[in-house]
């Protein structure tokens, strides 16, 4: 019987190997959306860390192609890389929804899905908290929302997700569709929702400090982790691929 652990790569440099032989046989993504990537990289060497890689990428425009998606959500849109990915996935006839904090960010996002012709991404700026509430009653529910943004925010964006998508109600007045996707990126931390111990070499020195930006950020997410797991009306997968990603399917 195969073990239930799962050992991903003995060294950090096999696992580079897998990862580029796992993306050059997966779906491509269009050449001028990894141009952007690269160009944010090289450009904002202090916060490019907010993208997800193209890697992810390809799976998740798997993902959404899997379950048939036109219409996406997105909590965090940092400068419009993943809502390139979201409209490539979807096609122009499907729409993308982004709620972004920072205004600076979200005039980025909008500049480059200018220049890359994409005309289905809208962002609303503001604390998504609030955002969500003027979603309430779309003219279609949402297939899929994917959750990047503030990690001690988390636990309230499953809450408030989950409370505009009331089971019973007309798919004209809910939120998310039934058997919607809920991914909740950055899931893991670094393992550290798992393991926050001194036996994972990635814990922070300052991590004991009740004040931690660090241990509020793993603390939310592991809040979200339990909250989504308990709820009756989610069915749960962990991936422990990239910094994790959580998925939950909507049953009701």
């Amino acid at each position: 019987m195969k073990e239930g652990t799962t050992i991903l790569y003995a060294t950090e440099q096999l696992g580079e190997r897998v990862t580029k032989y796992a993306e050059s046989v997966s779906l491509t993504i269009p050449q001028p959306i990894k141009d952007y990537h690269a160009r944010i990289i090289e450009e904002n060497p202090g916060d490019s860390n907010y993208m997800i890689s193209n890697f992810q990428a390809q799976a998740l425009v798997w993902l959404s192609r899997l379950i048939g998606a036109k219409r996406i959500l997105e909590i965090g849109v940092y400068v419009g890389y993943s809502g390139m990915v979201w409209s490539h996935a979807i096609g122009p006839e499907g729409k993308v929804t982004g709620l972004e904090y920072d205004e600076s960010y979200a005039s980025a996002a909008r500049k480059a899905w200018k220049e890359h012709g994409y005309n289905n991404i809208e962002v609303f700026v503001g604390d998504a908290k609030e955002t969500l509430s003027q979603l309430a009653n779309p003219s279609e529910p949402y297939d899929l929302v994917f959750i990047d943004a503030d990690k001690t925010g988390y636990p309230a964006y499953l809450e408030a997700v989950l409370a505009l998508s009331a089971p019973g109600s007309a798919e004209g007045r809910r939120l998310l569709r039934k058997g919607a996707i809920i991914a909740g990126d950055n899931a893991l931390r670094k393992g550290l929702v798992a393991d926050p111990t001194a036996d994972n070499p990635h814990r922070p020195a300052d991590f004991d400090d009740a004040a931690s930006w660090h241990r509020t950020a793993v603390a939310g997410v592991g809040q979200f982790n339990a909250a989504a797991a308990a709820n009756e009306r989610l069915e749960t997968f962990m991936c422990p691929l990239w910094d994790g990603l959580n998925l939950a399917r909507l049953v009701d």
